[in-house]
């Protein structure tokens, strides 16, 4: 077999999972219910795109107020950013975040 193959977990709780962590690209998922979040942190690759996959998504970036994304959406995160992930929902939020090129280390 040529390929790598990695699953991601299924279900609706609460997951962060490194699926893929290469000098090349960071691929993270993650599940969070109502009223989970992410530690307030700071971009730290040059490029961070994240994606809702289920849900809707509040994130505050630098100093602006929270927004809101629904499935769906991306979001490209310049490097240094100031970041606030928050699920204040009802429905399970689930985010695919990538990050291309890997940070160094």
């Amino acid at each position: 077999m040529i390929e790598q193959v990695f699953k991601l977990t299924q279900g609706d709780e609460k997951v962060i999972e490194k699926v893929l962590m290469d000098e090349n690209i960071h691929y993270m998922h993650m599940i969070l219910k109502k009223g989970d979040s992410l530690p307030e942190h700071y971009s730290n690759a040059k490029g961070v795109y994240m994606t809702v996959v289920r849900g809707k998504l509040s994130i505050g970036l630098g100093e602006q107020e929270t927004h809101e994304y629904e499935k769906g959406s991306m979001l490209k995160i310049p490097f240094k950013t100031k970041m606030n992930v928050r699920n204040l929902h009802e429905d399970v939020l689930e985010l695919i975040v990538v990050k291309a090129p890997a940070p160094e280390k």
